[in-house]
């Protein structure tokens, strides 16, 4: 069923939304800031305290709710245009599950605890071993089947050794905060995350909205694409590289978060229509949205708690992914 709204102003109201959105992330939380004061303590930092909360604290979640969000959302439409599979998502490549397991040997070997940047850089660096070790087993195939059963392997694996660190550990506060961190969260995120994350994030979309044109012609089969002039090795390697550099890079600073890349691309697919590029974009500013509507709802629902935000797509996100399946 195609929906009749038009393309512009679809992103136009996506626009809006995610705007006001990161405006209610900067105003919201338990340091009970007025709107005003906020907003005013945010661009002049003449105002002590709140300044500090707002230029150290609050801004550096809501940027990060951003790009998490829009990495999220960009990735699984990428995957599930270039897959032609409505099941795909970040974590089917193993990235999430690998960029998990880096960081919790960072949390199992102390290293983490010596050194504060050590968690999101070996998180990337499991994403980036987990491309390496998917590519390696598809053996450069651009077949979808070869990616997909190499992304399971990998997942498959990951998740054993991170199983296997939990187990292990010798340590009950080292296993908890392992736990908590794989839960995902915004909380206590600083601009040094923000600038970690960035450039892998920037490089990551750059890559994912150049297949937009391939992925429209994929509709019509692999053959036909390629008789259309698109090499579809140079397409996967996009998909696949652009991928791990988003999502590892956005998973390195916040943990696992998952189903935004699964049922943002399926909400908004009925407003672009057969159009898989012109759901990149939709679904890059869908994704930022849910991200921070879901981040204020943890600081809403219970603050004293600190609900984790991947407990929350996930209880959110399951129910409504079986009603779109109903």
């Amino acid at each position: 069923m195609r929906v009749g709204v038009s393309y512009p102003l679809l992103l136009a109201g996506l626009g809006l939304l995610t705007a006001i959105l990161f405006v209610g992330s900067l105003v919201t939380g338990p340091a009970g800031i007025a709107f005003f004061e906020s907003l005013e303590a945010l661009l002049t930092g003449r105002s002590g305290a709140a300044s500090i909360v707002m230029q150290e604290i609050r801004l550096p979640r809501a940027i990060l709710g951003v790009l998490i969000g829009a990495s999220l959302g960009l990735s699984g439409a990428a995957l599930q245009g270039y897959l032609r599979n409505p099941l795909a998502e970040p974590g089917l490549l193993g990235i999430s599950a690998s960029a998990s397991l880096g960081a919790v040997l960072a949390i199992y070997t102390g290293l983490s605890a010596a050194f504060a940047l050590a968690l999101p850089l070996m998180a990337l660096s499991g994403a980036f071993s987990a491309v390496l070790l998917v590519r390696l087993l598809a053996g450069g195939s651009a077949q979808a089947i070869t990616l997909i059963l190499a992304g399971v392997a990998v997942t498959s694996f990951a998740g054993a050794m991170t199983s296997l660190v939990l187990n292990l550990s010798p340590n009950p506060f080292a296993a908890l905060e392992i736990v908590f961190w794989m839960l995902g969260s915004l909380k206590d995120r600083s601009m040094t995350h923000v600038w970690l994350a960035l450039p892998f994030i920037l490089v990551g979309w750059t890559m994912l909205f150049q297949v937009g044109r391939a992925l429209d012609a994929l509709t019509l089969g692999e053959a036909a694409a390629a008789t259309l002039g698109f090499r579809l090795e140079r397409v996967q390697a996009l998909v696949v590289l652009g991928t791990a550099a988003s999502v590892g890079a956005a998973t390195s600073v916040a943990g696992a978060i998952g189903f935004i890349g699964l049922v943002v691309p399926h909400i908004l697919r009925p407003f672009v229509g057969a159009r898989p590029g012109r759901l990149l974009p939709a679904s890059a500013l869908g994704g930022a949205a849910v991200l921070l509507a879901a981040d204020i709802a943890v600081r809403v629902i219970a603050p004293e708690r600190d609900l984790k935000l991947g407990v929350l797509t996930a209880l959110v996100g399951a129910p409504f992914f079986l009603w779109l399946i109903f």
